[in-house]
């Protein structure tokens, strides 16, 4: 069986107005984070599938993210499964804090990925 290889992009070539879907944790998150992502941790997704449909539908294409890609490419299989347009982030959050693309955290404490 030849599967085709996993759609994929760079932190820095992700559109500014594209979907990105996080998958990391909680605590993760609360460190840093993308301002406008969709946060659905991995533990939770097949759970809230509907809620990442349903956005996905409005925008189109998930860019997905997680720490280092690892989780997001499952996620990003997963929804390509589903006939969602998806698309793995290479290197995940810290290709994406490496590129010096804007992140946030929860509170008073400086963006930074754990």
């Amino acid at each position: 069986m030849n599967l085709a290889p996993l759609p994929s992009v760079a932190a820095a070539l992700v559109p500014d107005d594209a979907l990105v879907l996080d998958v990391r944790e909680d605590d993760e998150w609360a460190a840093g984070h993308i301002e406008s992502a969709l946060h659905v941790p991995m533990s939770d997704f097949v759970a809230r599938f509907g809620a990442v449909s349903d956005a996905v539908g409005d925008s189109g294409r998930a860019y997905v993210m997680c720490r280092s890609g690892g989780r997001s490419a499952q996620v990003t299989q997963y929804l390509i499964g589903q006939g969602v347009d998806a698309v793995n982030i290479d290197g995940g959050m810290q290709a994406w804090a490496g590129a010096g693309r804007p992140m946030v955290a929860d509170g008073d404490s400086a963006a930074q990925v754990i």
